[in-house]
C-alpha cells in the first residue's frame, strides 16, 4: 500500500519543521508543568558536557574516517490513563545491528543534498525517523532540547538525543516492519518504579542500567539515556538492583523469579 500522507518536508505540515536552522525555542511557556524541570535541566547542559553520570565512550583514534552522525527522538507525552510516557520501539529481529532491542526512534542524519548548505541536522533526522518507524506526525511534536552527542561503538554512530513533547499525540504504530517489530508508549511511572530497575552485564563486560516493564527489556544506550533523563527531570526514585542481569537472558524467566512489578 502506498503511503499517501503528506511529505513532512513539503510544507504541508504548516511549519512543523520551522526550527530556524535547528535553533530550538527555549521559551518553555507552552510546555506542561510536569515537563518544565526536564526542559530547563537540558537547556542548562553545555556542549560536550557529561550528563550520563559517567564519562561518555570515546571513539578509538585508530578508526579511520568520521563516525556516522545520527539522532534519536525522546518523545514524551501525557496519557489520560497512565500519565507521562515515552515512546519506545522494538527493533526487528532481522536487523543487522541491535536486532530485537528496545530503542528510541532514530537513525542516520542524511547528508547534504545538491544545492543545500548543510545536512538535514539532528532535529529533522529524529522527526523523520519517528514518522518512518512509528507513524508519528511531526506537526504534533514540539522539540524542546538536545543532549550532547554520544558515541555508540557497535555501529560507529555519533548520536544526538533530541527531546520533544508530543503535544497532540496521535496513533503510534509500526510503519516499517523491516526495521521495527513493535511500538510502545511506556509510562514514566513504570520506568521509575524500583521494582522495574536493574543493572545488566553484557558478555563484552559492559555493565549499565536496565529497565524491565512487563516483558519489554530496555538496556544499553537507550537505558543509559533514559536513566539520565529521569534523573535530570527529577523523576527518579531511590532504587537498589536486586541482582545484576546477565545477557543473554529470558525475560519471562526473570518475571517468574522476581514477580511482576
Amino acid at each position: 500500500m502506498t503511503d499517501e500522507r503528506p511529505d513532512p518536508f513539503s510544507g504541508d505540515f504548516d511549519g512543523a519543521f520551522d526550527y530556524h536552522d535547528g535553533v530550538i525555542d527555549t521559551d518553555f511557556a507552552d510546555l506542561p508543568d510536569w515537563l518544565l524541570p526536564l526542559a530547563e535541566a537540558v537547556d542548562a547542559i553545555g556542549p560536550g558536557e557529561h550528563f550520563l553520570g559517567r564519562p561518555p565512550l570515546r571513539r578509538p583514534s585508530s578508526l579511520a574516517g568520521d563516525p556516522n552522525p545520527s539522532a534519536v527522538l525522546i518523545l514524551l507525552a501525557d496519557s489520560p490513563t497512565h500519565g507521562p510516557d515515552v515512546l519506545i520501539t522494538e527493533r526487528s529481529a532481522t536487523m543487522r545491528s541491535h536486532a530485537g532491542q528496545a530503542a528510541f526512534p532514530g537513525g542516520r542524519i542524511d547528508p547534504r543534498e545538491d544545492g543545500a548548505d548543510e545536512d538535514e541536522g539532528p532535529i529533522r533526522a529524529a522527526l523523520r525517523e519517528a514518522r518512518e518507524e512509528a507513524g508519528v506526525d511531526p506537526a504534533g511534536v514540539r522539540v524542546f532540547g538536545e543532549l550532547p552527542e554520544l558515541y555508540l561503538p557497535p555501529s560507529d554512530f555519533l548520536v544526538t538525543p533530541v527531546l520533544a513533547w508530543w503535544r497532540t499525540p496521535g496513533s503510534a504504530a509500526v510503519t516499517s516492519p523491516a526495521e521495527v517489530a513493535a511500538v510502545h508508549r511506556v509510562p514514566v511511572s513504570e520506568l521509575v518504579d524500583p521494582a522495574n530497575r536493574y543493572r545488566l552485564r553484557h558478555p563484552s563486560g559492559y555493565q549499565g542500567p536496565a529497565f524491565l516493564v512487563d516483558e519489554l527489556l530496555v538496556w544499553g544506550f537507550t537505558a543509559g539515556v533514559l536513566d539520565a533523563v529521569l534523573r535530570l527531570a527529577g523523576w527518579e526514585r531511590p532504587w537498589e538492583p536486586a541482582a545484576i542481569l546477565e545477557l543473554p537472558l529470558d525475560v519471562r524467566e526473570i518475571r517468574r523469579a522476581h514477580g511482576p512489578a
